[in-house]
This record gives C-alpha cells, sequence and structure tokens, in this order.
C-alpha cells in the first residue's frame, strides 16, 4: 500500500524548528509589501514592516499547547497556521497562505482541519481570533465561516515594530469567535 499522498492532496503536519525560515517567508508573502498584492490577504495598505520574525515563529513551535500547522501540496510548503490550547477555547492565528494560491479554497481547507484538530484532539468548545478592526472583507470572511464578532477589541502595539509600522492612527484587534460543536 503506498502511503504517500495523491498529487494535488493537503497535507498537514506540525511545524520543526527546521521550517523556521520558510514559514517566516511565507507569513511575510502573505501580508505585507508587494508581493502581496498577488493574494486578498494583504495588510499593505495598514501596515509596513513585518509581520513577524524568526524568534516569534519559533516561540510558536517551542512554546508547550502550541501548534504550528504546516500545510503542503505536492511536498511544497503552501500554508500555515497557529494554533494555542487556552484551556476551553483555541486561539486561531498565524494563518498564512501562499498568495498566488489564496481564493482557491485552500485557506477554507487549513481553517477546518484547524477547528478539527481543536475540537477533537483538545475537546475545547470555541475557537478564538484577532484580526485588524479594518479588514472588513477578511472579517467576511471569517463570518461566512461561522465565526462572530464580538464587539471586543485590544489596541493595536503602536511603537513595537515587531507587529509593523502602521500607515495609520487607528489601528485595533477585534475578537472574533466559534462555537465548536
Amino acid at each position: 500500500m503506498d502511503a504517500r499522498p495523491a498529487a494535488g492532496e493537503l497535507t498537514f503536519r506540525d511545524a520543526t524548528l527546521e521550517d523556521v525560515v520558510a514559514l517566516v517567508a511565507l507569513v511575510e508573502s502573505s501580508y505585507r509589501g508587494d508581493a502581496s498584492r498577488a493574494g486578498w490577504t494583504t495588510e499593505a495598505d495598514l501596515l509596513e514592516g513585518q509581520r513577524t520574525d524568526p524568534d516569534g515563529v519559533r516561540d510558536v513551535i517551542e512554546t508547550e499547547g502550541s501548534r504550528l500547522v504546516v500545510a503542503h501540496r505536492d511536498g511544497e510548503l503552501v500554508a500555515c497556521c497557529q494554533l494555542e490550547n487556552r484551556g476551553d477555547a483555541a486561539y486561531f492565528g498565524m494563518f498564512s497562505v501562499r498568495p498566488g494560491l489564496q481564493g482557491g479554497g485552500l485557506g477554507k481547507a487549513v481553517l477546518a482541519e484547524a477547528e478539527r484538530f481543536a475540537r477533537q484532539e483538545w475537546r475545547v468548545r470555541e475557537m478564538h481570533m484577532t484580526v485588524i478592526a479594518q479588514r472588513e472583507d477578511l472579517i467576511a470572511w471569517y463570518e461566512r465561516r461561522g465565526y462572530r464578532r464580538t464587539g471586543k477589541f485590544t489596541p493595536f502595539p503602536y511603537g513595537d515594530e515587531r507587529f509593523g509600522v502602521p500607515r495609520r492612527p487607528d489601528l485595533k484587534f477585534e475578537l472574533l469567535v466559534k462555537e465548536l460543536a
């Protein structure tokens, strides 16, 4: 029996420290700079500078109760997401899909796998995430997948360039929540 995935099949695994450089490149290309404009998840009009760095990615990989899930298709890294066990809820973050592949259902598949894992393996009741409130198109995408806006906001970390350099003064994060039945 051949255990290799079929051509075009999406496979998931936990990231390792050997993945750090490739994951930083994926996240940066999905959100910042001109390369990110090939997809629809760009934050280039809101923020300049970095989205993450090797230390941040390493922290996610090495932190107890946290996973950085990588998605491969035909042996190529195409997407990733962070999951963090927070007791009754899982936090979903660092979600990135290669810009040229966005809009084809790949993100939906990664999100579904993250929800499945959180529900079945961690037995959490909710998935939480924070999204820049000004990203109405992205929030609408999550709402179509069952997430609801909570009206709970946290300020953007102005002055901490590890999260980028804001291009406007009103950025904030909104908490989105989904019940995991």
